[in-house]
């Protein structure tokens, strides 16, 4: 069976796409979509990625008018807790080490939640 091989991008409604997409790219460092081919695209590291439908009731994804949850995988979640915290932005750490890691959870300008995820080894 012929498969996808990742993710090749991810698209949403913003109110303010532009803002946004500096927001992203300042306190996150995901590039956006290129305006020319000289400039390079973003481009994430290989490694494990979660698919995972929940249920519409789900309070992990927020509110109910929000119906996606990015989750972005790094290399020191402190570091870059550290680093949005400095920056202004409030970010809540999951206290818990997990057997697949450890998580900490914000919100974007537009209210949009998402993870941060540092995988690790069980303990």
């Amino acid at each position: 069976m012929e498969r996808v091989t990742g993710i090749g991008g991810f698209f949403f409604r913003a109110s303010d796409p532009e803002g946004l997409a500096a927001w992203y790219r300042d306190r996150l460092g995901v590039d956006p979509v290129p305006q020319t081919y000289e400039q390079e695209p973003w481009v994430q590291q290989a490694g494990a990625t979660a698919f995972a439908p929940f249920d519409q009731g789900s309070e992990m994804i927020g509110p109910p008018e929000k119906t996606w949850m990015i989750n972005f995988r790094v290399d020191d979640l402190d570091e870059i807790v550290d680093q949005l915290r400095s920056a202004g932005e409030t970010v809540d750490v999951d206290p818990e080490r997990y057997p697949n890691g450890r998580f900490a959870v914000l919100r974007d300008p537009e209210g949009n939640g998402f993870q941060l995820w540092q995988p690790m080894s069980p303990a």
